[in-house]
């Protein structure tokens, strides 16, 4: 992982909810928060929040009296975040770093986070905080992309931003938000940072876009691809969002687009 590929900021936030979230993440953050609600939770911790997406699934589902603890390392992702929620008194927005908590020791009932390990730098470390800050049996929920040849149209946008730069690929998705997939090293990484009960699931589910271009838009202008595209050249961003276009159309057709999304999903109880 690079520095840039934990760069959030710009218009990434604005066309990153608008596109990636309810083409990816909106079906894995539901599930993530009926997770968290069934542990009747009344003090709840969410590290790399994002947009926040599960925040607005959770909430509905929470006691009147919870607390809501919503965090993220970027403050133009966390900002946005709070202006897209609204007012809710349970909830306080946080600047915070998942590896090192500004929290005590046994505050929480539950810690989430929904696909934000991959960007650790640090798994051990994030998990030992997040086992930290939780209460005795209290539970971390966390959510990480499959590899992703499991996930279709990340998989066909990577290749095709290949063929702009055949010798130098810009490799963001596959690196990053798809390179942490291996369970065995996940429960690993846990353990390592003392959880003893972990259990996991891979959830299938499938990806809905209006249009070929939707895809092509979300993935090269809404997340750090973007940065990695402009760094080898600005002026071809357009070129290669059109070229993924074309692709997503060559294998998933003209109109409305579907592709296959997998995802693992850990319970880790302290």
């Amino acid at each position: 992982m690079t520095d840039n590929d934990k760069l959030f900021a710009g218009s990434i936030p604005e066309l990153y909810d608008s596109y990636m979230v309810p083409m990816i993440f909106e079906v894995y953050a539901a599930d993530l928060a009926e997770r968290a609600a069934a542990c009747k939770p009344m003090a709840v911790l969410e590290t790399a929040a994002g947009t926040g997406v599960v925040a607005r699934a959770l909430s509905r589902l929470l006691a009147p009296d919870a607390s809501y603890i919503v965090t993220d390392l970027s403050q133009p992702m966390l900002d946005h975040a709070a202006r897209r929620h609204g007012p809710d008194d349970r909830i306080a927005w946080r600047r915070a770093d998942a590896l090192d908590l500004p929290f005590d020791d046994a505050s929480f009932d539950v810690v989430l986070c929904q696909f934000g390990v991959m960007f650790f730098p640090d798994r051990v470390a994030g998990y030992a905080e997040a086992r930290r800050v939780l209460k005795r049996n209290g539970r971390f929920l966390f959510n990480v992309w499959d590899h992703i040849e499991a996930n279709e149209f990340a998989h066909v946008v990577t290749a095709a931003a290949a063929t702009v730069f055949p010798d130098d690929p810009p490799r963001f998705l596959a690196r990053t938000p798809h390179g942490y997939h291996s369970l065995d090293l996940i429960r690993a990484d846990l353990a390592q940072a003392g959880f003893s009960d972990v259990s996991t699931i891979t959830l299938e589910a499938t990806s809905f876009a209006p249009s070929p271009r939707h895809p092509a838009i979300a993935y090269c202008q809404g997340t750090p691809l973007r940065n990695e595209i402009e760094a080898r050249d600005a002026s071809l961003l357009d070129h290669v969002t059109e070229r993924a276009a074309q692709a997503i159309a060559a294998r998933f057709g003209d109109g409305r687009v579907t592709g296959k999304i997998q995802a693992h999903v850990a319970t880790a109880v302290r």
